[in-house]
């Protein structure tokens, strides 16, 4: 693993960032049981004209994801309070010097570790909370982030002040990623063929 030290959120982290899949969009490339996702293709092209154009799309952020991470830097101080661990601050993380993809932990913990901090509203915290497990639509990243860091697991962490925070500890589903490996290995070959496409036209 190599890691850019970028702030996240920055134009720095946007750059680093740019034209590649990354583990928050690898649910576009594949579904839970590991089949390819029908996304797959529009991923592709918004990826291809990023490098194509040097711009990174914009994502929508509506003030509840603006609270969110606001709040990040509170729900990390509240899991080092809890565990104990100290979290280390990422900027992108990829397998690689090729950088064929990456992610962007919350945190690293220690050598085998990664944190994925969530501050959603009251109600979906407490949704979490009663489930008690991982939710459902973070599987593909936490993998994927175990995946390109080659880390043993991920703490998940919900925070919403007031209310119970909420840890699971995620660990590798080595039957996940070598299906996630090989479907990103397809993606990227073919990200690269449609972009050297467009720029012949």
């Amino acid at each position: 693993m190599i890691t850019a030290d970028v702030i996240q959120g920055s134009p720095e982290w946007n750059a680093a960032r740019l034209g590649i899949p990354t583990a928050s969009g690898f649910d576009k490339i594949i579904t839970m049981k590991g089949e390819p996702s029908k996304q797959a293709l529009k991923y592709m092209y918004q990826l291809a004209a990023e490098r194509i154009t040097g711009v990174k799309e914009e994502s929508y952020q509506n003030a509840t994801m603006q609270r969110g991470i606001d709040m990040e830097a509170e729900a990390r101080a509240m899991y080092e309070l809890m565990t104990g661990n100290e979290v280390s601050v990422a900027g992108v993380c990829y397998p690689d010097d090729k950088k064929p993809y990456g992610c962007s932990p919350d945190g690293l913990i220690g050598e085998d570790g990664t944190i994925e901090i969530k501050c959603p509203t009251s109600a979906i915290h407490i949704g979490y909370l009663l489930d008690g497990g991982l939710p459902t639509e973070y599987f593909q990243q936490v993998q994927g982030q175990m995946l390109v860091t080659g880390r043993k697991y991920v703490d998940f962490f919900s925070f919403y002040p007031g209310i119970k925070p909420l840890l699971i500890r995620v660990e590798r589903d080595e039957k996940f990623i070598k299906a996630l490996m090989v479907e990103l290995e397809i993606f990227c070959k073919e990200l690269n063929e449609i972009t050297e496409r467009i720029r012949k036209i």
